[in-house]
């Protein structure tokens, strides 16, 4: 909007302003209104979940919005960017609501508000941008039918939205894997000259981030829950769609990916097809090397963190030559 209003080369001026706005608007708002967000019952089955008991819970709300104002505010006005700005809303809005009932919703009502939201994504990526897609890590290129595309679209924007909400149970852990995974997409950006739109909002949802991590580090003074896990997997699905290079999503959101999708995985073979996989293994991951290798809170973020750095930057070398 401030790129409307002003003329003249403002562009430096106002990235800088639309940054610092993004993470005061978080902490200032988190501090003022933490206050009045739902209180966290405790997970019964998640490792040490009561312990969360009381905590404020769907700080999401705060950051998505503080977000959101940011983009609309300093970044450049497109339709496609405002749309997937208010997807993004909804999506947060799904998880909030949830976090606020006292009765949580179902499995199969937010996965078919997930689907939707996905179908939105598709249909609004293919109007504004090329159905080609690159394997960037071996300089191919190839060319999906619309329909293949847009239903792949929907696989990874339901995936990426469900993984790094279940991965959402450690102080810090699905933020700081989140903030790695935009990093590493933003670099990606740059090398293949994506331009200045998106990767400037990649840059404005990361600071929010941080500022939601300023009182979620360990120990919590409050809890995202779903309102901000969600969102952020949405995110990331938009973002990594944006490269042009969809594929790169298994590699830089793996330790997301594995720690929330094989929790998932394993839930699905069993009810839908009584297959029982990963029997001595805890999902999500986070669990397991909590409860059974005694990790702390702190080993697991560090130790995710270091694991996804180490991947992310093999990904940007290989891109690189």
């Amino acid at each position: 909007m401030l790129h409307v209003l002003l003329s003249g080369n403002y562009d430096s001026l106002l990235a800088f302003c639309g940054i610092i706005f993004a993470f005061a608007a978080t902490v200032f708002a988190t501090a003022r209104l933490s206050a009045f967000l739902p209180k966290d019952a405790g997970r019964e089955f998640a490792h040490d979940g009561k312990l969360s008991a009381g905590k404020p819970r769907g700080a999401g709300i705060i950051f998505v919005l503080a977000f959101t104002a940011a983009g609309l505010l300093f970044a450049p006005v497109r339709a496609e960017n405002v749309i997937y700005l208010i997807l993004i809303v909804i999506c947060m809005l799904t998880g909030f609501f949830d976090d606020a009932s006292k009765t949580p919703w179902g499995e199969y009502k937010k996965g078919f508000l997930d689907l939707c939201v996905a179908a939105m994504v598709a249909l609004t990526f293919l109007r504004y941008n090329s159905n080609v897609v690159e394997l960037a890590l071996f300089d191919i290129r190839f060319t999906l039918h619309p329909i293949v595309f847009a239903l792949l679209t929907v696989v990874l924007v339901w995936t990426s939205v469900n993984v790094t909400n279940c991965s959402d149970g450690v102080d810090g852990l699905s933020g700081t894997l989140t903030l790695i995974t935009l990093m590493t997409i933003y670099i990606i950006d740059r090398i293949k000259d994506a331009g200045q739109d998106f990767p400037f909002l990649i840059l404005l949802f990361s600071v929010c981030i941080l500022g939601y991590l300023w009182y979620n580090a360990t120990p919590s003074r409050l809890l995202m829950g779903d309102a901000g896990s969600r969102a952020m997997g949405l995110f990331i699905s938009i973002a990594i769609l944006k490269t042009g290079c969809p594929f790169l999503y298994i590699p830089v959101a793996l330790v997301l990916l594995l720690d929330g999708g094989l929790g998932l995985g394993k839930v699905f073979l069993l009810r839908f097809f009584k297959i029982h996989i990963l029997k001595n293994v805890r999902t999500p991951l986070h669990d397991h090397v909590r409860k059974v290798w005694d990790w702390s809170n702190t080993q697991t973020v560090y130790r995710f963190a270091i694991i996804q750095i180490i991947v992310s930057v093999a990904v940007v070398y290989g891109i690189q030559v």
